[in-house]
């Protein structure tokens, strides 16, 4: 079975799932699972976790992304996009550069967004999407998102170009809807392009095609993100004798467990250093254990990797 995540870029007509059903087909694996649903209209970075990654795959969707977009100012649809029906057009021959700017620099913070009908979440268990299908319309409670910074590209009437840096769970139709209600003219999005998901970006993103010629040419494991990758920023210690088969079964480790050392702490001017608060452990094959957080003069299993077997 194949471990980790590929960055794979998103291609227009495409769902989520679908680039899923597609890597499957390549890879003959079922164990597969993306990072977050990505609109059909939408291109760029989807990370795709397989085999044990996919224990991941709630992490990865938790990070903080990154939009181009494109607004499209008087007109409003069903589905906040132009691919939908339009509900209403709105006049912008009024409208200055400087009023959009000062709209659309305002949503930048703490945003309460109304989820759009069509999303995939789910009300009394039935998706949004499958409802506005059938003609009927809910009542959505707003979610506090984070828009962490938004930059104008390009301005040109009715059209705003966009850079958007936001939380999880934002969806960009509906901060291009709610722009455009802002100004009184009504909005949709034109264009939609992630350009980020945490640490993937869209110009290491690689397409279906070339993972399927990658695999046919038995070097799919060129672009695939160790599972351990994800966590690089911690250091990395060695687990050995009979600590090994604890810390595989999931149990609390002293600072003293590892092999790396007998203090992983280190020493300066005579002083023992604080433990890191979050480490990477392996066995002595190399092979990645679990993350581990110090808690209580322990390490204890954050999230574990390993699976006895495979």
């Amino acid at each position: 079975m194949i471990h980790g995540i590929l960055n794979v870029r998103k291609e227009k007509g495409y769902t989520s799932h679908d680039v899923v059903a597609k890597i499957r087909g390549i890879t003959h694996q079922k164990k597969i699972g993306h990072t977050g649903t990505l609109d059909p209209d939408a291109v760029g970075v989807l990370p795709v976790c397989l085999g044990r990654a996919t224990r991941l795959c709630d992490l990865i969707t938790d990070r903080d992304k990154t939009y181009e977009t494109v607004l499209l100012l008087g007109r409003v649809t069903d589905t906040q996009d132009t691919s939908g029906q339009t509900i209403r057009m709105g006049d912008t021959s009024h409208l200055t550069e400087d009023e959009v700017r000062e709209a659309v620099m305002g949503f930048v913070g703490d945003y309460d967004q109304i989820p759009p009908m069509y999303s995939a979440l789910k009300v009394n268990g039935r998706k949004l999407y499958e409802l506005a299908r059938e003609g009927k319309e809910v009542v959505r409670k707003a979610r506090q998102v984070q828009l962490l910074g938004i930059e104008l590209l390009k301005i040109q009437l009715p059209r705003v170009h966009m850079r958007v840096t936001c939380s999880k769970g934002t969806y960009i139709r509906t901060l291009c809807h709610d722009i455009g209600d802002k100004l009184g003219c009504g909005g949709c999005m034109e264009e939609l392009v992630r350009i980020r998901v945490g640490r993937f970006l869209l110009e290491d993103s690689v397409t279906l095609d070339t993972l399927a010629e990658k695999y046919k040419e038995g070097c799919l494991g060129k672009l695939l993100l160790p599972m351990d990758g994800m966590f690089k920023e911690y250091p990395g210690l060695t687990v050995g004798g009979r600590w090994d088969s604890l810390a595989k079964n999931g149990n609390p480790l002293p600072g003293h467990a590892f092999l790396d050392a007998s203090d992983p702490r280190g020493w300066k001017d005579g002083k023992a250093q604080e433990h890191p608060e979050y480490v990477r452990i392996y066995d002595e094959k190399g092979q990645f254990i679990a993350v581990c957080r110090w808690q209580k003069e322990e390490y204890r299993i954050v999230k574990m990797f390993y699976v006895s077997g495979e």
